[in-house]
């Protein structure tokens, strides 16, 4: 399928995703030929019941104003080639509840925008733990037996993981800190191990949906 022009407009529940999602986009499809704006939220919250957006939207909590967000996107995407990719993690959530949830959530919507999903398994952090050669060279220092344990997108506590191999202290010492030095610590391993991540051999399945979703959409 030949594609002259998409645009992307991208949700993520957190800075650190944003970060990670502005270095690996362009790497994924030809940003010359096509557009994309990621849009970072303050944690990812619960689908409202009824599914009608209730909760602050300075808060800024991304699941809670879904509803919103869509019936808003239906409208104003329905002009040109434009598809929405909300990007959120599984954390300890059933897979197919999760997915079925989201889909009935578009289908509520009227305008609906093109809409993908794309879900990390568990967290974000499993997309670098995909590419441990990344993690290496980014952390020459990294601890080699806690990256061997990890099975890709494993149930695990994937940032804890992450910190036990990276981290001075492990994630013993980061959990102790305040919830924006642990979202600091997260931004940074973006910065640092994202630009260095192999794309096409990364062994994160769920990493690997999103570049193939990415790329299907795009026309490559």
């Amino acid at each position: 399928m030949q594609v002259e022009y998409m645009h992307f407009e991208i949700l993520v529940e957190d800075i650190s995703g944003k970060i990670a999602l502005e270095i690996l986009v362009p790497k994924i499809i030809n940003t010359e030929q096509h557009t994309f704006n990621i849009h970072h939220y303050k944690g990812i919250g619960r689908i409202p019941k009824n599914l009608t957006s209730t909760s602050d939207p300075k808060k800024r909590i991304l699941l809670d104003q879904l509803p919103r967000l869509i019936q808003g996107y239906g409208k104003t995407l329905s002009y040109f080639p434009a598809v929405l990719i909300i990007i959120c993690d599984l954390d300890d959530r059933c897979l197919s509840a999760f997915r079925k949830e989201l889909l009935e959530l578009v289908n509520y919507c009227n305008p609906k925008p093109k809409t993908q999903f794309c879900i990390a398994i568990e967290e974000g952090e499993a997309w670098y733990l995909g590419d441990l050669a990344a993690v290496k060279a980014a952390y020459p220092s990294a601890k080699q037996a806690v990256l061997n344990s990890y099975t890709n997108d494993e149930i695990c506590g994937t940032w804890e993981k992450l910190a036990d191999a990276v981290y001075s202290g492990g994630r013993q010492k980061l959990s102790k800190l305040a919830y924006q030095a642990i979202g600091k610590e997260k931004a940074t391993w973006a910065e640092k191990i994202s630009p260095l991540m192999d794309i096409d051999n990364n062994q994160s399945p769920s990493f690997c949906y999103f570049r193939d979703q990415l790329r299907r959409l795009s026309g490559q």
